[in-house]
């Protein structure tokens, strides 16, 4: 299928999971989360789910992340909607958040992490198949920034769907996930 078809197709699966189903499979791609070794992460950016796009709640991941490994730089990206861009800005808890004009929840201000810097990305999907790509928004922020990453950066998404078999319309400026993280498995590519 096409990134368009399965665009489409994916919202609306989402806004078809019942709340006390998606509250459970957080939890369970949580459980997930926690039995991977990420004891070398000293860096990762994130993002605040869209709650209108019934994403996996990454506020889960991240309060784990810190919990575990207090030393933890967190980034949150901004968008440059003029330019198509993608930048991490690193956060704390005194760090204020502004909702931008596409609804995505951004902190206002913070230090500028290099992408060559980070080691773990959670990466927003709606789709994506057996071999790592994935189908976001449209907009190209998130693959455009993982190139400039390092190849050992860890990119990680989150779903409550099992891959497809292939997105057909892949191209050479999509970069594919690290692994995907369902509720009831991890897919490693």
């Amino acid at each position: 299928m096409t990134k368009r078809t399965l665009r489409q197709l994916y919202k609306s699966k989402r806004n078809e999971i019942a709340d006390k189903d998606r509250l459970k499979w957080d939890d369970l791609m949580l459980i997930q989360f926690q039995k991977m070794d990420l004891s070398f992460i000293h860096t990762v950016l994130s993002y605040w789910p869209l709650e209108n796009q019934v994403e996996p709640n990454t506020r889960l991941f991240t309060g784990y992340l810190r919990h575990m490994f207090p030393n933890i730089v967190l980034c949150y990206p901004v968008t440059d909607m003029a330019t198509i861009q993608m930048k991490a800005l690193v956060v704390n808890e005194n760090t204020l958040y502004t909702k931008n004009a596409l609804g995505i929840i951004e902190p206002d201000e913070g230090e500028l992490m290099q992408p060559e810097k980070v080691d773990l990305v959670l990466v927003p999907l709606l789709a994506y198949d057996i071999n790592g790509f994935r189908v976001g928004y449209g907009k190209g922020y998130y693959d455009r920034y993982l190139a400039s990453c390092s190849e050992n950066c860890l990119k990680i998404g989150f779903s409550y769907f099992d891959p497809i078999d292939q997105i057909t319309d892949t191209d050479q400026f999509d970069v594919p996930l690290s692994s995907c993280i369902t509720p009831y498995r991890t897919y490693e590519f």
